[in-house]
């Protein structure tokens, strides 16, 4: 077996004896993931540690683990059990679990995130066990299944995840960056609207307009593609949880998922509801496909924005001129004046990248066969890696 930080063996490591279904597995007893999660990491060295789940979607896990402790408390999970889980959440939302490495599984494993799910139960289940004074692995008094997982499936827990993942990450992350590019090319666009300058179509001198209107054009590119991300929103806030296996709700509780999703939005102050289609909800994407594609047309304009000001910044004796960029590194020793327009490359190539996400999304989407699509892991990765990105 691996070690999730650097992928030897650690033979200092104390192990201890889990089991699951197929048999016992040796867990480094300084680790709270128990066997199912040991199974995966062998099954699965794919990429090591870069490829690991992404944090945001872990951190999902870790509130909709709460929310459905607090809600199961209802229809007779013990409370002492409960409040044991609460506080392991609590662990795993503060990212300190995360940190610590009890999360070493790769985005590459089943299509499902069925894994990650129950890597989530075991670390959680073990957790709440040490706050409980129990024996790490003995599943007592806190079970994995029984208790961390109480009216869930991994086909309802991970689409619920990676929504809570990224309406977060869209919120928290993407939206202040995108505002705040879009408040600046606002204000150039006053600062420069008294400059007269050439308008250029196909690339060859046309009539004139002010460099502040051209300003304003890139503004409103912004303004918009924040638009279609908030477009994409009542979608993505609708959520799984509650559908179990193939969405017909078997072995959860009326009022369950109503419940939870309340709980959520409480936590995270994002108006989650239950998904009113819990079929759709497992068996397609297409919110997630959606909130990809609003990010690939602001990826276009940024690429479109990024251009232009490169171009009209050429120079400085033989080319456009037009704008001056800051020197934000050494430029040129054979070459004195040059002021290479590095931040315009760096935005043009992530430009690039959500493209690709966006088109291994699209695919993802598509591969929804009948009640589950298989693709969760990979689709949810890109649309945080996009976001990030673009953030």
């Amino acid at each position: 077996m691996s070690c999730p930080k650097c992928g030897d063996v650690n033979t200092s490591v104390k192990m201890r004896k889990e089991r699951d279904t197929f048999g016992e597995l040796d867990v480094p007893d300084d680790r709270f993931y128990g066997a199912q999660t040991v199974r995966s990491v062998m099954n699965f060295p794919i990429g090591g540690i870069e490829e690991r789940m992404p944090y945001p979607v872990i951190v999902a896990f870790g509130i909709l683990k709460k929310a459905a402790a607090k809600v199961n408390v209802e229809y007779g999970l013990d409370k002492k059990i409960a409040d044991a889980i609460m506080q392991a959440c609590d662990d795993v939302i503060s990212g300190k679990l995360y940190n610590e490495g009890h999360f070493p599984l790769v985005i590459w494993q089943t299509g499902s995130g069925t894994q990650s799910n129950m890597n989530t139960n075991e670390v959680i289940s073990n957790r709440a066990i040490q706050i409980l004074g129990g024996k790490l692995g003995s599943k007592d008094p806190v079970h994995p299944n029984d208790h961390v997982n109480k009216s869930q499936s991994s086909n309802d827990t991970y689409p619920t995840a990676m929504h809570i993942a990224v309406a977060m990450e869209l919120r928290d992350r993407l939206m202040p960056g995108l505002v705040a590019l879009r408040d600046t090319l606002n204000a150039k666009a006053k600062d420069f609207e008294k400059i007269i300058k050439i308008g250029r179509t196909h690339l060859m001198d046309a009539v004139p307009l002010t460099l502040g209107q051209e300003f304003s054009g890139y503004s409103a590119q912004l303004t918009y593609g924040i638009e279609r991300v908030c477009a994409t929103l009542p979608r993505l806030h609708y959520l799984a949880l509650g559908g179990t296996a193939v969405g017909t709700g078997l072995n959860t509780r009326i009022g369950f998922a109503e419940k939870c999703a309340a709980e959520i939005s409480s936590l995270t102050g994002i108006p989650f509801e239950t998904a009113p289609n819990k079929f759709e909800a497992l068996a397609s994407h297409d919110a997630m496909v959606e909130v990809s594609g609003a990010l690939n047309t602001i990826a276009c304009s940024l690429m479109k924005i990024a251009n232009d000001i490169r171009f009209l910044a050429s120079g400085p004796r033989c080319g456009l001129g037009e704008l001056m960029l800051p020197e934000n590194e050494p430029g040129s020793s054979i070459m004195p004046g040059k002021v290479n327009p590095t931040q315009c490359e760096s935005l043009t190539m992530i430009a690039a990248q959500v493209m690709g996400n966006h088109v291994a999304c699209t695919v993802g989407g598509s591969n929804g066969h009948f009640e589950l699509n298989v693709f969760k892991p990979m689709m949810v990765a890109n649309v945080l890696r996009s976001i990030r990105l673009i953030g």
